[in-house]
């Protein structure tokens, strides 16, 4: 038996600090394990009492009759750690400290933390700062949350893995209210040992959840996460994380675009995008989509179809379908027919929405009109708007809706347009997926979109070439371009010169207008001080290269090492090709729209490291600049296939140099003609010691 099926499921509890008044927190984990049933044995400890709830109680962990799987320690920070050493001492595999004043708290606390740990041994520990964790399929309550209080509490397919333990009991609260039903609900607080990944990959295996909703604030170990992930989404189930810090720019470098462009929320986008997990925009997503998910049905497609008795609350709806990329099709002709042929004169039936309004609240006439949308092969899913008349007479639209269920595969849903949280209720609990907010419907539809998007990578052979001569610092362009060589990324052809007299000669090779750059190691941007010059002729060189060191030389003391003359490339489409590490997600490539606009529109997509040929194809395909690499009107269409092998080129120089590479670019990389292959523009390089 796993640890955490141990702690999601154990035969004996030990509550350390227990109370008998069960209207204190230290009295509410005993009365909830009571009140539902608990069948394994239940060990108060409290040395001032002989009997709690009933129970004989215990002055000590040691004195216990048996090891217990799972200790509940409630008593303060300062008696935690003696605690938990008494139960690692009497066998227990694992702890849950709900007390804080821990590593959340300062350097006191972080000691704490670590004395905790210590005497811990090798029991494991849930928590500190935890409110504990609520098995709903097997009855199971342990936790101290007021959320518990309530009489009622639904069962179904969803587990809670939260990073705050009044999140958990805030959604366990509004998910009861609205009929949802969870199967597992987990705070893990400070994590000082188990993770939320641990709880993740456990979801996997067990057959009561098929969605994991994720309330995070970060993620500790980024592999192990990633693991995690996998195992869920491999096992067919499904993974819906909010988190928060969206607003939060993150560590953003002073060096490259790269680091300006992608914030920390960015690149956590882009871990989940590449696991598969769908990102809840707002709070209220963390529950409306895995409500949707539960339920098992997919969208063959984006088609929607709107049912209802009230045309406004219908139009709002469509409203937000519509901005999420949802369509909203008239009924083909087929189908339009079969709804004329119901001959209701006052009703629009022959189009998207489906109103009924003037026809009156009638059963049958909602169930055959779901059925005929059910069979129609124009809609993928079905939305029932359930308006005003329906709070005296809940059952004339929630009826119909239960009872088609059974006649179609298609997502059907409903929006009870009215403050009715009766009717919401008994739609979820019966296995409708309702809401109360026409956001909340669209939001869930286009997460069925999103599903089966995972980019597992593909091992492939990366290029280790011995990189033990690249020194420490920023590169010059020159070097940063022979590095990239190297690992087979095109560069421009180019030559390096001290003097303006030697540009000057140099360009005469190159049968052309030709680009001159100032060339130095402490100029990362060189166009930021006067430093590029472009389409030179080449008799202009030696006077265009004086002004620009003349330039240069005003805007800065950096050290100059003389001039790159460039050939001039016209006619390609301009990327931006970059590296950077988040400080908790680790290595990342960023390929975006380049050149002097790339800050400007923002348009980018990011993977984190590795990558396979399938990922760094669909880089491309994501940016909202791609039409222009595939004959935007008129325009020859780009060699993707060589820009392609140039962004993995790109991610090999990143795994051979490592920790070493803090930072690299590529603005802009010239993508050509097709057949014609991509060119380095100008080149980054900053290497760490």
């Amino acid at each position: 038996m796993s640890i955490v099926h141990a702690i999601l499921n154990p035969r004996s509890v030990v509550v350390v600090g227990a109370s008998n008044d069960s209207a204190k927190l230290t009295g509410r984990p005993v009365a909830y394990l009571q009140r539902h049933n608990f069948s394994g044995e239940i060990y108060p400890i409290n040395p001032r009492y002989e009997t709690i709830a009933g129970l004989k109680a215990y002055a000590d962990p040691r004195d216990l009759p048996a090891a217990p799987d799972l200790g509940l320690v409630l008593v303060g920070a300062d008696r935690v750690v003696e605690s938990v050493r008494q139960l690692a001492e009497a066998g227990t595999k694992a702890a849950v400290v709900l007390a804080s004043g821990f590593g959340e708290s300062g350097e006191e606390g972080k000691l704490r933390q670590q004395q905790l740990m210590e005497a811990a041994g090798g029991m494991r520990i849930l928590g500190p700062n935890t409110i504990g964790l609520v098995n709903l399929t097997d009855k199971i309550m342990l936790t101290a949350t007021g959320a518990m209080e309530m009489e009622d509490f639904p069962t179904g397919s969803i587990a809670l893995l939260s990073q705050s333990g009044g999140i958990m009991g805030s959604l366990l609260s509004r998910a009861a209210g609205r009929g949802i039903g969870f199967s597992k609900l987990v705070a893990t607080g400070n994590e000082c040992d188990l993770e939320t990944s641990d709880f993740l990959e456990a979801l996997a295996d067990d057959d009561a959840t098929m969605v994991v909703a994720l309330y995070l604030e970060t993620i500790r170990n980024v592999g192990k996460f990633r693991t995690a992930a996998k195992r869920v989404v491999d096992a067919g189930k499904s993974i819906v994380v909010y988190k928060v810090g969206k607003s939060e720019s993150g560590a953003k470098s002073a060096v490259s675009h790269t680091g300006a462009l992608a914030g920390a929320d960015e690149v956590y986008d882009a871990l989940f995008n590449q696991l598969g997990i769908i990102r809840a925009q707002t709070f209220a997503d963390l529950l409306d989509i895995p409500a949707i998910l539960s339920t098992g049905r997919r969208l063959a497609s984006n088609r929607v179809a709107i049912v209802t008795s009230t045309g406004g609350a219908a139009t709002i709806v469509a409203d937000n379908v519509g901005c999420l990329g949802l369509a909203m099709p008239s009924p083909d002709q087929e189908t339009a027919e079969k709804l004329l042929a119901l001959e209701l004169q006052e009703a629009v039936l022959d189009r998207n929405p489906i109103d009924v309004t003037l026809a009156g609240l009638r059963p049958d006439l909602f169930r055959s009109i779901i059925r005929i949308l059910a069979e129609s092969p124009s809609f993928d899913a079905i939305v029932v708007v359930i308006g005003s008349s329906s709070i005296a007479q809940p059952d004339v639209v929630a009826r119909p809706l239960l009872d088609s269920m059974a006649i179609t595969d298609k997502p059907l849903i409903a929006y009870v347009s009215p403050e009715a949280p009766g009717i919401v209720r008994h739609l979820n609990r019966s296995g409708v997926p309702a809401f109360a907010a026409p956001e909340s419907c669209a939001s869930a539809l286009a997460a069925l979109l999103k599903l089966g998007k995972s980019e597992s990578v593909e091992a492939r052979a990366q290029q280790a070439i011995d990189c033990s001569d690249v020194v420490a610092g920023p590169m010059n362009e020159a070097d940063a371009k022979a590095l990239y060589a190297r690992f087979g990324v095109p560069i421009t052809r180019e030559v390096a010169v001290p003097t303006s007299e030697e540009a000057a000669e140099a360009a005469k090779t190159f049968g052309g207008p030709v680009v001159i750059k100032i060339l130095s190691d402490e100029i990362l941007h060189k166009s930021e001080v006067g430093g590029v010059a472009v389409g030179v002729a080449p008799d202009h060189v030696q006077k265009v290269c004086n002004d620009m060191l003349t330039r240069v030389r005003s805007a800065t003391d950096a050290r100059i090492d003389g001039f790159l003359v460039q050939e001039y490339i016209t006619g390609g489409v301009e990327l931006i090709l970059g590296f950077n590490r988040d400080p908790q997600l680790g290595p990342y490539i960023l390929l975006g729209a380049g050149g002097l606009t790339t800050e400007l529109y923002q348009d980018v997509s990011l993977r984190l490291l590795p990558i396979d040929r399938k990922q760094a194809a669909s880089m491309i395909d994501t940016l909202k600049c791609a039409p222009l690499l595939k004959g935007f009107r008129g325009k020859p269409v780009a060699d993707t296939e060589g820009l392609v092998s140039t962004i993995l080129s790109f991610a090999d120089m990143a795994h051979s140099l490592d920790a070493r590479l803090l930072e690299a670019e590529i603005n802009p990389v010239f993508v050509l003609p097709e057949g014609q292959g991509v060119r380095a523009g100008d080149a980054l390089v900053v290497i760490g010691e």
